[in-house]
């Protein structure tokens, strides 16, 4: 089961998260048949949603768009404190020979001439925006970079994403590091040396390790303190009362014109892809209320 966890390290010194989303990931491969490198950007992408939506408190969600200009398109990721998470790429069937590293080419794919802008929605009536140029195209050092620039949070992020022979998801999971005010130069000397010591992401989900092992493999056997734990899934918002208002807000007019031409219409969501298709009668029912 997919989880993430909340913990406090080295005398509250340290705030980590992890987490473990290869259930969630593999929803969204199945959902948008995405191929290898689309599904680690996806993946990393809906891992680092899921990390940053658990910050956030009651029913505040935030949204991810990854624009680098590369082939990929669009990366488009909705999460929110509940451990729900949903999203999905422009071009779902984009893939290319391993890197140099013997990696997936996640930076090839997302291109690194653009933005990576994350909006969150507190309920209030102003949204917070935060916007930063995409720097390396991996993505973790990206969000990594958010966080440092833009939320001023000195914090490592390490996302990471395998995918098995037939495209199905074998691993998934991240872990976010942060230094809160007065962290020790000892303390930031240990964490940096673990964290250059370590076995990618991915590999340790792929190992079978919990996110409380996760962060005891990066941060040292006793000085973690698990605070909290909780669910993580995809969950889109969408159903056929929300698309039903859509069509209604189109308008008697344009409705009248979908009868006329097709007889019936059909609206997806992009997120997840479900389709929702509305017969002449429901059309018919649609315009009334859309008067």
């Amino acid at each position: 089961m997919d989880y993430l966890v909340k913990a406090l390290a080295f005398d509250n010194q340290v705030r980590a998260y992890a987490t473990r989303t290869t259930e969630t990931v593999s929803e969204a491969q199945r959902r948008h048949q995405t191929w290898p490198t689309a599904s680690a950007a996806l993946g990393r992408s809906m891992t680092f949603g899921v990390m940053m939506g658990s910050m956030l408190k009651g029913d505040a969600k935030l949204t991810i768009k990854v624009e680098g200009g590369g082939p990929i398109g669009a990366i488009l990721v909705d999460s929110n404190s509940k451990g729900e998470v949903r999203g999905y790429v422009t071009n779902p069937q984009t893939h290319f020979e391993l890197n140099a590293k013997g990696k997936l080419d996640v930076a090839r794919a997302v291109g690194t001439e653009g933005t990576l802008t994350i909006v969150k929605d507190l309920g209030l009536k102003d949204h917070f925006s935060g916007q930063v140029p995409i720097v390396s195209g991996e993505l973790g050092e990206d969000f990594t970079y958010y966080l440092v620039t833009s939320e001023q949070v000195p914090s490592s992020v390490g996302v990471g994403v395998l995918v098995n022979p037939d495209n199905s998801i074998l691993a998934s999971g991240g872990f976010i590091i942060q230094l809160l005010p007065g962290t020790s130069d000892e303390t930031i000397s240990l964490i940096e040396e673990r964290l250059s010591k370590i076995d990618p992401i991915s590999k340790l989900i792929q190992r079978g390790l919990t996110p409380e092992q996760i962060l005891e493999e990066v941060l040292g056997d006793n000085n973690v303190r698990i605070l909290e734990k909780q669910p993580v899934a995809f969950k889109c918002q969408c159903s056929k009362e929300r698309i039903e208002n859509a069509v209604i807000s189109l308008g008697a007019d344009e409705i009248q014109a979908m009868i006329d031409e097709d007889g019936q219409a059909e609206a997806q969501c992009h997120f997840c892809n479900e389709v929702y298709l509305f017969s002449r009668e429901d059309l018919e029912q649609l315009k009334i209320e859309a008067k």
